[in-house]
C-alpha cells in the first residue's frame, strides 16, 4: 500500500493548481495526484474552441510541461478512478484494485457531463465535450466527413461550439429548451445580442425547443426529433446541457452535500482532513448574496486550491475571490466579472451593433456583475466596482465618455 501525505484526486485546473499551490507554499512532503484521465493535467476552455477547431496542438493546452510534475516531485496516477473513500482509515480504494493512504485529501474531481436520457441516447455520434478524448474523437467523425450537426443546449459550451463547426464550414442546429440562450449565466439584452450574431453566422437556433428523442440507423444517429415532432437531420450532436458533480465516493463516505460537496470558508469538506475544490465544490459565495453555489469556472477551481493548499500548510484564509468567466464565440470575446444573481436593474454601456459594449447589473443600486462583449476596460475596470460593492448612479454608468474606474 502507497502512502502519501497530499492525495489530490482530479487533474484538472483545481487539482494541478492545489499541486503547485502546495509546492509554492512550502510542502516538502509527498504529493499523489490521481486521475481518470489518461494525459497528464490540461486546460479544459480550448476544448470547445482552439482544440476542437485545430489552432492548438494538445502540448498548448497543458498546464504545464510533462516534466514539471517530475521536477516538482508530484507522482501522477493517470488513467484510474478512485471508487472508495475510508475517512477514519484515510484510505482510498482505487480502480485498478489498489489502495492509497493520505495524511490530507484534495477532491477535485470535477464533473461528468450530464448524458442525455431520451430514447436513442445510446447511438454512436452523440458527443460530450469534457476531455480531450471526447474531441478527439468528434474531430475524427468531423475528419471522415460529418458535415451536419445538432448541437442540444444553448450555454457556453453550445454556442462555443456551434461557433467552431460554422467556420469549419458545417450546417449547425442548436435546440435550447429555454427561450433564450445563455438563460443561466446572461442577461436578456446579452442572450437576444448572442442569439442574432449566431443566426447571423448562419446558425439555425430554435429556442424553446425540446428533444424528444434521437433517431438512428444502424446504431448510428441520423437525426434528432423535437418536441414538435419535426425532424432534425444531423451526422453528429454535440449535447452542453451541464455537468453531475463527481462526489459519489465522497458522499458514501459520509461527507455532507446535494449539489455537489459541502465546504466551508477555506474549502474542508465535513469529513476529517478532506477538503473539496473547483466545480464539484458547494460553497457560500459572497458575490452571489451569500447563497450556497457551485461555481464551474477556472478562476475558481484556481483559487480554491490555492486556498485549500495554504490551509494545508496552516495559513487558513477564507475564499473570498470574485467570480470571473470568458467566453470565445466567433470575433466576439465575452469577459464576465461578478454574478448577476438577484439582479433588479440593468444598464447598457455602449451600443451592441458596434460589437463593443457591457451589460452592467445592479441588485438595490449596488453593481454586482458585468458582461462585457470586446470591452476589456470596462472588465478591467468593472473589477473593482463588483469588489467594492459601488454604488453607482444608472445615468453615469450608461456613460461611455466617462471610465469606470473614475465611478469609484
Amino acid at each position: 500500500m502507497e502512502h502519501y501525505d497530499v492525495v489530490i484526486v482530479g487533474s484538472g485546473h483545481g487539482g494541478a493548481q492545489a499541486a503547485i499551490a502546495l509546492r509554492q507554499n512550502g510542502h516538502e512532503g509527498s504529493i499523489l495526484m490521481v486521475s481518470r484521465d489518461r494525459n497528464p493535467p490540461y486546460e479544459r476552455p480550448p476544448l470547445s474552441k482552439e482544440y476542437l477547431a485545430g489552432e492548438k496542438p494538445f502540448e498548448r493546452i497543458q498546464i504545464r510541461p510533462e516534466q514539471f510534475w517530475a521536477d516538482k516531485d508530484i507522482t501522477l496516477h493517470l488513467g484510474r478512478n478512485v471508487n472508495e473513500v475510508d475517512p477514519v482509515a484515510r484510505e482510498l480504494g482505487l480502480s485498478d484494485d489498489t489502495r492509497v493512504t493520505y495524511r490530507k485529501l484534495i477532491w477535485a474531481a470535477g464533473g461528468d457531463a450530464r448524458r442525455l436520457s431520451c430514447p436513442g441516447s445510446d447511438n454512436a455520434g452523440i458527443h460530450y465535450i469534457r476531455t480531450r478524448r471526447d474531441v478527439d474523437t468528434l474531430k475524427g467523425e468531423l475528419a471522415a466527413g460529418a458535415r451536419r450537426a445538432v448541437i442540444i443546449g444553448a450555454g457556453y459550451i453550445g454556442l462555443e461550439a456551434a461557433a467552431v463547426l460554422r467556420k469549419l464550414g458545417l450546417d449547425v442546429t442548436v435546440v435550447e429548451m429555454l427561450d433564450r440562450v445563455l438563460a443561466r449565466v446572461a442577461g436578456p439584452q446579452l442572450s437576444e445580442f448572442y442569439a442574432a450574431y449566431h443566426r447571423e453566422q448562419g446558425v439555425d437556433l430554435r429556442l424553446s425547443t425540446g428533444v424528444e428523442t434521437i433517431s438512428g440507423d444502424d446504431g448510428r444517429v441520423t437525426g434528432v426529433v423535437t418536441d414538435s415532432g419535426e425532424t432534425i437531420a444531423c451526422d453528429v450532436i454535440i449535447a452542453g446541457i451541464g455537468i453531475v458533480p463527481s462526489v459519489g465516493p465522497l458522499i458514501a463516505a459520509g461527507a455532507a452535500g446535494s449539489n455537489g460537496v459541502d465546504v466551508d470558508s477555506i474549502c474542508r469538506t465535513t469529513l476529517d482532513d478532506i477538503y473539496a475544490i473547483g466545480d464539484c465544490a458547494s460553497h457560500a459565495n459572497a458575490y452571489a448574496d451569500n447563497k450556497v453555489i457551485r461555481l464551474e469556472s477556472v478562476q475558481n477551481a484556481n483559487d480554491m486550491a490555492t486556498i485549500a493548499a495554504k490551509a494545508i500548510m496552516g495559513d487558513k484564509q477564507d475564499y473570498d475571490a470574485v467570480p470571473w468567466f470568458w467566453s470565445n464565440q466567433y470575433d466576439l470575446r465575452l469577459q464576465t466579472v461578478g454574478m448577476s444573481i438577484g439582479y433588479d436593474a440593468t444598464v447598457l454601456r455602449g451600443d451592441p451593433a458596434d460589437k463593443k459594449f457591457s451589460v452592467v447589473y445592479l441588485r438595490e443600486g449596488v453593481v454586482i456583475a458585468l458582461d462585457c462583449v470586446n470591452n476589456t476596460r470596462d472588465y478591467a475596470q468593472g473589477r473593482k466596482l463588483v469588489m467594492a460593492r459601488a454604488e453607482v448612479d444608472p445615468d453615469l454608468l450608461a456613460d461611455t465618455a466617462v471610465p469606470l474606474k473614475d465611478m469609484l
